[in-house]
């Protein structure tokens, strides 16, 4: 475990609770000293998304932060899922066991999903060596779960640094396995309700994340407030309820190895059909209360983020997207922003649910056919336009 003072440190953060306030500064604590960031991302995700394997460039994303959560022992971790990819922020005693993890999440990837995982533990130290810094802030999202929220510049070095082959983690010796318990992959796509599931990124232009960044956030965050229940992709009583075979199959291969795993896909079969059913006839056994996982899973969600800028995957009608590309469009030509947009007609959701008896599972969302992925390649396309280094956000 974690020396107590350096896990009490992200415990400790004040929580906000209204999601503009990730463009308040005042919210960000600087990292502490001896930590670092663990940093993956899938190769040629676009590549793999073409295919339509995008479940399992998702799953591959989802399991970097299992894998990570359940070696070092700490549900409280600051993470941020970023559709292909993922980031974290380890404590200097936890190191050694977050590179094993990682490790071991490489091999899995290449094994089960037949992806390619980069994987670097990148010290908090050197980051702010070149002048950045890394801050981090907790965003309430429900009354069980909240999420970290990053700033300062040092996430996107730290990737960039990843994807030029620098501080990488070599894969674990074949056959190894990370502890994925709680990842899950059960549910199919939720289909747009209000016109297209539109996933965003927002990065600092030229003129830095200032006061005019700050400003252009909140007047997108603001916009996309305006929607029903702010855009949230995740009905506010859950999804439809439906079986998915390729999620249950996908599950399997993160619990058990190919050995087991005839033993491990019929448990989760039954635990999907269990889950189907209480869902569809409103069904509660014991101390499992449907109307109340529901309404969970839909709070729980993280449908928006900031990882050195904003990320979302938002539901929306045309006129409200119009207003939002306009915005962008403007702090692009001003300088302020750098972006990328990405429309789908559904949302793909990945879970870690340790337990369902439990209140505090988390749900990662990404655009179903493509997402962050996709908008962060639509990003790269604009940059090299005007010339722009791509840096860290080349898909």
């Amino acid at each position: 475990m974690a020396q107590p003072a350096e896990m009490q440190f992200y415990e400790s953060l004040p929580l906000f609770e209204e999601f503009e306030g990730v463009a308040d500064e005042a919210n960000y604590r600087p990292l502490p000293e001896g930590w670092s960031l663990a940093v993956a991302d899938i190769v040629d995700s676009t590549g793999a998304i073409a295919e339509g394997r995008y479940k399992s460039v998702n799953m591959a994303g989802a399991s970097v932060i299992s894998a990570l959560m359940n070696a070092l022992e700490e549900r409280d971790l600051p993470f941020v899922f970023g559709g292909d990819g993922a980031l974290a922020a380890i404590p200097a005693a936890l190191a050694a066991r977050a590179r094993g993890a990682l490790a071991a999440a490489k091999t899995w990837v290449a094994e089960e999903l037949g992806l390619e995982l980069r994987a670097a533990l990148v010290p908090v130290a050197d980051i702010r060596a070149t002048g950045l810094d890394m801050r981090v802030a907790r965003f309430k999202a429900s009354e069980e779960v909240s999420y970290a929220m990053f700033s300062g510049g040092g996430a996107s070095w730290a990737e960039a640094e990843m994807k030029a082959g620098r501080y990488q983690i070599d894969a674990a010796a074949p056959g190894t396995r990370p502890d994925l318990t709680g990842l899950s992959c059960r549910w199919n796509p939720i289909v747009s309700q209000h016109g297209a599931i539109v996933s965003i990124i927002a990065m600092p232009g030229a003129r830095g994340n200032g006061p005019e960044f700050q400003a252009l956030i909140a007047d997108i965050v603001a916009l996309a407030e305006g929607e029903e229940r702010g855009g949230h992709p995740v009905p506010e009583k859950g999804p439809e309820p439906r079986l998915s075979m390729r999620g249950i199959a996908m599950e399997s291969r993160a619990r058990a190895s190919g050995g087991k795993r005839l033993l491990a896909w019929p448990w989760i079969a039954v635990q999907s059909v269990f889950l189907f059913v209480c869902f569809k006839i409103g069904l509660n056994i014991g101390s499992f209360d449907v109307t109340q996982y529901k309404h969970d899973l839909s709070e729980n969600s993280d449908f928006r983020k900031f990882d050195d800028g904003l990320k979302m995957t938002i539901d929306v009608g045309a006129g409200r997207l119009k207003q939002i590309e306009a915005r962008l469009q403007r702090g692009a030509q001003q300088g302020v922003c750098r972006y990328g947009l990405h429309r789908q007609d559904s949302a793909l959701m990945t879970c870690i649910v340790p337990s369902p008896m439990s209140r505090d599972h988390m749900h990662f969302i990404d655009g179903a056919a493509g997402g962050y992925a996709m908008a962060a390649k639509n990003l790269k396309a604009t940059l090299a336009e005007d010339g722009t280094p791509a840096r860290a956000v080349t898909p």
